[in-house]
């Protein structure tokens, strides 16, 4: 009956759904709308976690288990702890940390306290990281130790109100020593810095549990996190997301994820993907928590022999990852020692899968990669594919319940069904905006209130759609964006070059990889020089891993660079290889 009802909304011509071709392939238990007069925050959302599932385990990390009683006591530890710092509604906190077993108690911690989350990449540079910080208005900052220096070279330009330093090891009880004097003495992973002023995080939890926290008034539309990302035009800001935003998406996944099977016995859930980055945080972190599930941390996923050594430990029931890491998993020469007998559902988002690695996954594992699509500024799920599919698809799926999408051309006009255009995205877990740019928040929407994503994508006669290229030239580093326009403005500040355009260059392991031409003003500069100034000033993933000198590059006739032709080069190249 539900499949009936949803075929007719799809194709009533008095139906405003009519314009929905999706909902016809919905599966039953999924309605075309959530209630959301009835979400709420993502504090009560905790609480009921909390409250429905106390004895169950929560987090996992290094082999140690907090319950959701003992995830939400230190939680609340944090959030007593932050009030005490006269932190409360409004105030941002910065999170600068893997996935290590103090993450998610700070995250809920500062949710508690009212205050917003502003997550921190902790591979910034110096430079990367002030500008977040400063931007942001940041008071305090919850650093792991081991980029303590970062912060260090950072903290003349700060204003921070408290840092706090966290360690790796850091509520696993005894074993966390172990954990933390391996970290610091054997591999040598921590070097010196100095703090003055720097609380320990131990400290923090040690303090905040003498007190219970106050209570905090928190309302759908208080600021949940600062969720930095350079959207679809290049310089980095934060997509204003609302605990209304965030909430409804997790809603929207967890309907979906139960018609799907997900949550009727507990789920143990592989966290590899950072929780700071957006996919992750509400995929991998809220809804899973949404859901009674275990978080299995994995604080070093690059760390692949001891990574495979967790999944051969530990029996698992949910995977989330991105193409790449899918990727390195299935050419690991340990991993068919893994027993994936528990394993049921397998997800990818932040890139496009390779369908050559769907089908290495496949044949590993004996499940389809189940693959979505989202932005940060859309808290992220817009698309996610059937759970119940046998099959990659090659699709990134169909729009979540109460989620409206429109392919329009550049004149903002509705395309006909099956010809690409720009994907453009209505619904309750679109951005407010972005932080204190009102004129960048501008550009992006439509006079209707559709989010332009910047991606070019088709709309499929059964409703599922398909990215088939960008708009913009953002280059896709193993999931994370990389904007030409910063890496351009860090290499043209070298004073051995001229000038400098940046593409993406296709890559089996990655996706893509950074690429610089670079005109040389000094004519001993090397390709070394040029990285190592990188090195100083960027993260990994952004660091040109392609450097080529030209005599000039090509440009349009009033003198703007066209990466277009560079990319076309390559295209041309790898057609007379084929």
């Amino acid at each position: 009956m539900a499949t009936e009802q949803n075929a007719a909304r799809a194709t009533g011509t008095q139906d405003p759904a009519a314009s929905r071709p999706w909902l016809a392939s919905y599966p039953a238990d999924v309605p075309a709308e959530i209630d959301l007069a009835s979400v709420g925050t993502l504090v009560d959302m905790f609480h009921e976690s909390v409250s429905r599932y106390p004895e169950r385990p929560a987090l996992e990390s290094f082999g140690v288990r907090l319950t959701y009683g003992e995830f939400a006591a230190r939680a609340g530890a944090v959030t007593s702890w932050l009030q005490a710092q006269g932190i409360g509604r409004g105030d941002r906190v910065a999170i600068m940390l893997p996935n290590v077993m103090a993450y998610a108690p700070i995250l809920f911690g500062t949710l508690m306290a009212g205050a917003t989350v502003v997550n921190v990449n902790p591979l910034y540079t110096p430079r990367e990281l002030t500008f977040q910080l400063k931007d942001s208005g940041a008071r305090v900052l919850f650093v792991l130790e081991n980029f303590g220096q970062t912060v260090q070279a950072s903290w003349p330009e700060l204003a921070l109100h408290r840092v706090v330093i966290v360690k790796p090891g850091d509520l696993l009880g005894l074993k966390g020593h172990v954990v933390n004097l391996v970290s610091r003495y054997l591999k040598k992973a921590v070097p010196d810095y100095r703090l003055e002023g720097a609380v320990r995080f131990s400290d923090v939890i040690r303090e905040g549990l003498s007190r219970p926290p106050a209570a905090v008034e928190v309302t759908p539309d208080d600021v949940a996190f600062l969720q930095y990302t350079g959207g679809t035009t290049g310089i980095a800001k934060g997509a204003t997301l609302t605990h209304r935003n965030v909430a409804a998406n997790v809603v929207q996944c967890e309907v979906w994820m139960r018609a799907g099977g997900l949550g009727r016995e507990p789920e143990i859930a592989i966290t590899a993907l950072p929780l700071y980055h957006i996919f992750a945080l509400t995929a991998c972190c809220m809804v899973m928590i949404r859901l009674g599930a275990c978080l299995l941390l994995i604080a070093n996923p690059r760390d692949l022999k001891s990574f495979v050594a967790t999944l051969r430990s530990r029996p698992f029931t949910v995977m989330s990852g991105v193409n790449t890491l899918y990727n390195a998993l299935t050419r690991h020469p340990e991993i068919r020692k893994v027993d994936f007998a528990k394993l049921h559902f397998c997800v990818s988002g932040g890139m496009a899968t390779q369908a050559a690695v769907a089908k290495a996954w496949r044949e590993l594992t004996g499940h389809p990669i189940v693959e979505g699509y989202g932005l940060s500024e859309t808290s992220p799920v817009v698309t996610v594919n059937r759970l119940d599919i046998q099959e990659f698809t090659g699709t990134i799926g169909f729009p979540m319940p109460s989620t409206e999408v429109s392919i329009r051309n550049k004149a903002g006009e509705a395309v006909p069904l099956g010809e690409p255009g720009e994907l453009c995205v209505r619904g309750p877990q679109v951005m407010a905006g972005y932080w204190q740019r009102p004129d960048e928040t501008a550009e992006v929407m439509t006079p209707d209130g559709f989010f332009r994503t910047g991606d070019v994508a088709v709309l499929q006669p059964d409703g599922a759609l398909k990215i088939v290229d960008r708009m913009k030239d953002m280059i896709l580093v193993s999931g994370f964006n990389v904007y030409p326009n910063e890496v351009e403005d860090v290499i043209a500040a070298h004073p051995g070059v001229t000038e400098v355009a940046v593409i993406g260059w296709p890559d089996d392991k990655s996706g893509e990889v950074v690429a610089a031409y670079v005109v040389k003003a000094d004519p001993n500069l090397t390709e070394a020089e040029v990285r190592e100034w990188c090195r100083e000033r960027l993260t990994g993933y952004k660091i040109p891993r392609r450097i080529e000198f030209r005599e000039t590059l090509p440009k349009t006739n009033v003198g703007k660079v066209l990466r277009r032709v560079l990319k076309d080069e390559i295209e041309q190249a790898e057609r007379a290889a084929s």
